[in-house]
């Protein structure tokens, strides 16, 4: 009786280490290690808790077909690729996210996206934001950037040029927080 508890409760631990080998936990927010998008399997880089005047807003993570630290390979990469942005606050409101992702195309130095794309993009946000919410920014060679919020698809924007724009917000040479993109590139 003693060896079959034994037995089992060596089995729950490692059946128990082996489903937490599966995602990564930063700031309190759970990602897996790994994402499948279209036929392709991308792989967790790094991800990194976004603050602005002490409140913790979100944390995003970075998912590329290898990994690498290479902010600039990542942006120009023509392949699956994806950030998970997970909530952490309702002061992140549909709003304010919208200004912010206006503002860092603004001043992403990465790709080209016009006004109108950029316009036509930011009406994708169109329901309201809350806490413990996910956006998922996906990039598909085929298809370009597809957006989903809690899992529901929004929309989307064609194209390799606008990828590395809406990418360069946080990975480009001045984004939105640079220790944000340091954790995206696994370099924490």
């Amino acid at each position: 009786m003693k060896s079959k508890l034994i037995v089992a409760l060596f089995i729950g631990v490692v059946m128990s280490f082996s489903l937490n080998a599966q995602n990564v936990t930063v700031s309190g927010v759970s990602f897996p290690t790994k994402m499948k998008i279209s036929d392709q399997v991308v792989e967790y880089n790094g991800a990194g808790l976004r603050q602005k005047y002490f409140f913790n807003l979100y944390v995003a993570a970075l998912y590329v077909p290898e990994r690498t630290s290479n902010a600039q390979t990542i942006i120009d990469q023509n392949a699956e690729s994806a950030i998970r942005i997970k909530l952490v606050s309702d002061k992140v409101t549909r709003d304010k996210f919208v200004e912010t992702v206006k503002d860092g195309f603004a001043t992403s130095s990465e790709g080209k996206a016009s006004e109108k794309e950029i316009a036509d993009f930011m009406k994708i946000f169109s329901v309201e934001f809350k806490s413990g919410d996910e956006v998922i920014l996906i990039y598909k060679p085929e298809s370009g950037v597809e957006v989903y919020m809690n899992g529901k698809h929004l929309g989307g924007a064609k194209g390799l040029e606008f990828k590395k724009a809406l990418w360069g917000i946080w990975l480009g040479k001045t984004p939105a927080d640079a220790s944000v993109k340091k954790a995206m590139l696994g370099k924490v």
